[in-house]
């Protein structure tokens, strides 16, 4: 990999499938399919309103967020933001530990 994934980089979709393909001895095409296919079912799963959970990771979960008022700062207006659902991740204690390091 040409970066060195130092504070601040980000890694894209295919340099995480590039590293999963030559850690397994897979096609590049291969990894992909794998990345794309986890981030598909953690998808699914939201929107189901299902958690996902994975160890050492965390969890993925699908929260409701109820309507409220929010202020334009431009104008000083007090707008309403309808209910939505987000998707919340929360760290596993490793991956807090690990980063806390």
């Amino acid at each position: 990999m040409a970066n060195a994934n130092q504070a601040g980089q980000r890694d894209s979709t295919n340099e995480i499938a590039d590293k999963i393909a030559g850690e397994h001895s897979l096609t590049k095409a291969q990894g992909k399919a794998i990345v794309e296919a986890v981030i598909a079912s953690i998808t699914q799963a939201a929107i189901a309103g299902n958690e996902t959970s994975l160890p050492g990771f965390g969890k993925f979960k699908a929260k409701a967020m109820p309507e409220r008022e929010a202020r334009n700062p431009a104008t000083g207006a007090t707008i309403k933001v309808a209910a939505a659902r987000k998707l919340a991740f929360t760290p596993a204690k490793a991956l807090k530990d690990a980063l806390n390091k």
